[in-house]
């Protein structure tokens, strides 16, 4: 059975790949800093390995990485108001990630990014977001970047209400369309669409 590693396994898209994944016949081990999500992880999942670690640390979570066949880089600040949070979650603790998967010889991972990294917004996801992709582009073990825009689905604690709410009042979903928008206001539903992307990677 293959293994794979998932950061921000009790996340969004966390939650929602890992089930997919086990589906799938892999072995997942699902890596994650809040003890909150991962304890409700390991409720829904207890057959799975659940590490609850700051991977913007280096730490014992590495020794997890010995013998996994990939990786999916999931983890990411998405919000807040303090800048080091953004660099410690999207830089720092890829380069740790990437530490591990060096060290362990773990011969492929998926690198989830944004497709923020196109926009011509300037915050603090915009700028580590783009520090971690150009980061990861210097890495020699195979890998595939993917880049997502607006996810939404199970266990999404910023989009869906927003998305309800304009539904509410509008029948018509826009979709810009030049791509020079601040935020695309589209995207894949991560209990579907991105998922499926992720997989076959």
């Amino acid at each position: 059975m293959k293994t794979i590693i998932v950061t921000g396994a009790a996340g969004l898209v966390g939650q929602n790949l890992v089930p997919r994944l086990k589906a799938r016949g892999y072995r997942v081990v699902g890596i994650d800093k809040h003890p909150a999500n991962t304890a409700r992880l390991r409720q829904l999942h207890p057959d799975m390995d659940v590490i609850e670690a700051d991977l913007s640390r280096a730490g014992p979570w590495m020794d997890a990485f010995a013998g996994a066949d990939a990786v999916v880089i999931n983890q990411a600040q998405i919000g807040g108001l303090d800048p080091s949070e953004f660099v410690a979650n999207n830089v720092t603790a890829t380069q740790h990630i990437i530490d591990a998967v060096r060290r362990h010889g773990v011969p492929y991972f998926v690198a989830i990014s944004s497709s923020v990294v196109n926009s011509q917004a300037k915050d603090f996801y915009v700028e580590t977001k783009t520090a971690q992709e150009r980061f990861v582009d210097t890495v020699e073990t195979p890998h595939v970047v993917l880049r997502p825009t607006l996810m939404f689905g199970w266990f999404d604690r910023k989009h869906l209400g927003w998305l309800r709410r304009f539904m509410d009042r509008v029948p018509v979903f826009p979709i810009p369309g030049s791509g020079k928008f601040r935020r695309q206001a589209h995207g894949p539903r991560a209990d579907d669409d991105g998922l499926r992307h992720v997989g076959r990677s």
